[in-house]
């Protein structure tokens, strides 16, 4: 790969590495407000993201110090300061990932293709389609803290409690586990992937 020394690529990068980085921590904050909400579905899908987060920080910051090493990058960049309860800190975070898939990440991309960095420009544009996918899945669980159905479903399902494993079937999640007396906020609509 050519230099990436004096380029806006390497300005993009930077702003990238940062944002991911700073996300990365900022989910970590919202896990935790989640799980005192009583929310420990969205406090793990949270720390997922945040996990999610690190990898794509790590990528940017592989290409810099592939190119740059021990320089220095100057970046001016903003940064969202956003903490509140879980439902703001959802639409927050939502908004955040929107950017980032619909105008930083395509047009970072765009400038690495005029630069000459094809690579870099795939990666940018390959993980804009995971930032959809955050954004999707935070604006899903918003609509469910908005719509009571957290715990609640119209028609019967099958309830796992994170803690113990325990399923119940009905409507609604218990208020307690039946197996190991966790609260309900350790139960999450069972679904096998697998």
């Amino acid at each position: 790969m050519k230099s990436l020394k004096g380029t806006k690529t390497a300005e993009n990068l930077m702003k990238s590495f940062a944002g991911e980085s700073q996300a990365r921590m900022r989910y970590t904050y919202y896990s935790s407000k989640a799980k005192k909400d009583g929310y420990v579905q969205i406090s793990n899908i949270f720390m997922e993201t945040a996990e999610n987060e690190k990898e794509h920080a790590k990528r940017f910051f592989k290409f810099l110090s592939e190119s740059l090493e021990g320089e220095t990058v100057e970046i001016n960049a903003e940064f969202p300061v956003a903490l509140g309860d879980t439902k703001s800190n959802l639409f927050a975070a939502a908004e955040g990932e929107k950017e980032e898939w619909t105008d930083l990440y395509p047009s970072f991309a765009d400038v690495a293709d005029e630069e000459g960095f094809p690579s870099i420009a795939y990666v940018w544009r390959e993980i804009a389609e995971a930032e959809e996918r955050h954004e999707l899945r935070y604006r899903k669980l918003l609509a469910n803290i908005e719509n009571n159905t957290v715990f609640e479903k119209d028609e019967e399902v099958e309830w796992k409690c994170n803690n113990c494993g325990y399923i119940h079937k009905g409507k609604s999640a218990p208020e307690r586990c039946p197996a190991c007396d966790h609260p309900q906020a350790h139960f999450e609509v069972f679904h096998e992937t697998y």
